[in-house]
């Protein structure tokens, strides 16, 4: 995989001069954030060697350079997910990108369900700890040394420093956050009533289909983490109507002002 990631990047470094240390990865409905990006150029996923292609609606699947205030980023518009039929190694082989490419910062940000029955729709959780439920971990296989240590310490995968930077910034704003554990699941059907009931009694404050195997492997290769999530449904057994995505999409329609502040005054302070 060493070499396929060095043909990436190659590619992707004759498309653009910038040399970001921020890296954002931008979750269901939440896209609109890459209009805050400025000077910008656009890459498809499709073009580059051996990256994966999002098939999601709502993920773009384009990969886009430019800056946030002075701040170069590198943003994800668009992830890819395990229930897509990828293995994982596919599933994470955006975040090896990044961080060979120079990231060091990465931005985490999703769309979930609300576990915890003190969150609304459109609540914005800070993420504080994550349960891997997936059954699979994206470290399985033959370590690499090169990327990183075959058993790599998991104690403070989303970055303390990082999360009390996007309280002040909230508290300056005056947006309302909440914090919280995430639980990932494989999806792509959405849980059952007593499995939300059993994830509480586990800890879990919000569930989604994303962002744990890219948070793993971006600790183990030495990066800073920072997870927000946009609660854009309360979960089976607590909310009053079915899912869908069409609705999940709305209401971070709904928030993606203040997502948009937030995330934007943040990464001006994580340079």
């Amino acid at each position: 995989m060493y070499e396929k990631i060095l043909e990436s990047i190659k590619f992707i470094k004759s498309k653009t001069n910038y040399e970001p240390k921020v890296g954002i990865i931008l979750g269901s409905g939440l896209g609109s954030l890459a209009n805050e990006i400025t000077d910008y150029i656009e890459i498809d996923y499709k073009d580059i060697p051996n990256f994966p292609i999002s098939t999601v609606k709502g993920h773009d699947g384009k990969l886009i350079f430019g800056k946030i205030g002075d701040t170069e980023v590198m943003a994800m518009k668009g992830r890819i997910h395990f229930y897509e039929g990828y293995p994982m190694k596919e599933v994470t082989y955006p975040i090896y990108v990044m961080r060979m490419f120079g990231i060091e910062k990465l931005i985490l940000s999703n769309a979930a369900g609300g576990i915890n029955t003190s969150f609304q729709d459109g609540t914005l959780m800070i993420i504080k700890d994550h349960i891997n439920f997936f059954g699979t971990n994206p470290l399985i296989g033959k370590n690499d040394d090169r990327f990183g240590s075959r058993f790599p310490d998991m104690t403070e995968i989303y970055s303390k420093n990082f999360i009390n930077i996007a309280k002040e910034k909230a508290k300056n704003l005056n947006i309302k956050y909440s914090e919280g554990v995430y639980l990932g699941t494989t999806g792509p059907s959405y849980e059952t009533a007593s499995e939300i009931k059993a994830f509480s009694l586990m800890g879990g404050d919000a569930v989604g289909m994303s962002t744990v195997p890219e948070a793993i492997v971006a600790k183990y290769l030495g990066m800073e983490i920072l997870g927000i999530s946009c609660i854009t449904n309360m979960a089976t057994g607590i909310a009053t109507k079915p899912h869908s995505h069409q609705s999940v999409m709305e209401i971070a329609k709904k928030v993606e002002k203040d997502f948009c502040i937030w995330i934007k005054t943040i990464v001006e302070d994580l340079d």
